[in-house]
């Protein structure tokens, strides 16, 4: 039995995982925990295990976080999580800690028809290196080196790095959000937290009225739900704005991350926000057309798939296969295409 773990700051999912004769994973058990809520992963994992009595054979997390070693000093928890000591109290030697977008990264191919959605078809058999870029509690970023015959992921944190701002209206919200960070990076902006941060600059900056029930909500509830929802319903003009920013500033990185490792085999958009405003993304060209504004480069861009990972279970579904390491001998060159054209 694989223990299969998605770690991040704000919920702990953790499951029991079965692979069957045909390589296929199924989730048996699958229990979330608000990750707050606990002082470790070594406390979630003993609470699951007595909910949850099973026979370990293998276990692998994905920790939202850089990873060195097996070891991951969270970076929105206080955690830390390290592969030797849950292996010590599980009892069992393999066990791995990786980064949470490395672990969606072996995800993808564990998808069908069913949990992506297309946002860009790109050129028909694309080949090629990939990349995934979620936007949740945080940004996760991952790269996917193409060999020729495999992938193999990337774990990286390019989530920090230097924003970019694009306009004078973006260089405006750099300037504003210096006044409160050292360090602005694209996480700021593109994230949960990062629609508020886009929110209170569009606000602040007399861009908008916050009418009183808004600002009621904004004090009541998840302030990044409540901005997105209300764009989403068109309730309020302040937060339509918002959204739309956001939107582009998230085609924009996608499109630097599918440069920085020409991503010609297609970029993924995972995380809890792009399935929540997926009618937005599809219905309007802002995302596409920030993707794509790459001068010199837009056509090579447009040759790229871009797909929506619609099936919040990928991480655990990755995990599941790192655990069962399924890429720990190399693969005769003879790739049979999945549905996304490629072959892991």
């Amino acid at each position: 039995m694989i223990l299969s773990g998605d770690i991040g700051g704000t919920n702990t999912r953790l499951a029991l995982v079965n692979q069957d004769d045909a390589g296929r994973f199924h989730l048996d058990t699958l229990q979330t925990y608000s990750s707050r809520r606990y002082e470790g992963l070594h406390e979630i994992v003993a609470q699951f295990l007595d909910e949850h009595p099973a026979t370990i054979t293998t276990a692998c997390f994905g920790v939202a976080g850089p990873v060195k070693n097996g070891r991951c000093a969270t970076m929105n928890l206080t955690w830390v999580v390290d592969q030797r000591e849950l292996a010590g109290r599980l009892g069992i030697a393999d066990v791995s800690v990786i980064n949470d977008l490395e672990a969606m990264a072996y995800g993808v191919s564990c998808l069908s028809p069913p949990d992506i959605e297309v946002l860009n078809p790109g050129v028909p058999d694309a080949t090629g290196h990939a990349v995934v870029v979620s936007p949740g509690t945080g940004l996760g970023e991952a790269g996917m080196y193409w060999d020729g015959c495999q992938y193999h992921p990337i774990a990286t944190e390019g989530g920090h790095a230097d924003f970019a701002a694009r306009n004078e209206l973006e260089i405006e919200l750099l300037r504003f959000l210096l006044k409160e960070y050292d360090h602005v990076s694209y996480e700021r902006i593109v994230s949960g937290p990062g629609l508020v941060n886009i929110y209170r600059f569009l606000r602040d900056t007399q861009r908008g009225d916050e009418p009183p029930w808004l600002a009621d909500e904004l004090k009541q509830a998840d302030s990044a739900a409540v901005i997105s929802q209300a764009a989403l319903a068109k309730r309020a003009p302040l937060c339509e704005q918002a959204l739309d920013l956001f939107i582009e500033l998230f085609g924009a990185e996608a499109g630097n991350m599918a440069l920085n490792y020409m991503a010609t085999g297609g970029v993924w958009l995972g995380g809890g926000i792009p399935v929540k405003i997926l009618d937005r993304l599809k219905t309007t060209d802002l995302f596409m057309n920030a993707f794509l504004d790459k001068g010199r480069l837009r056509n090579r861009l447009f040759e790229m798939p871009v797909r929506v990972i619609l099936n919040d279970k990928t991480g655990l579904l990755g995990a599941a296969r790192r655990a069962a390491g399924m890429l720990s001998e190399k693969k005769p060159c003879t790739p049979e295409p999945c549905l996304v054209g490629c072959s892991f």
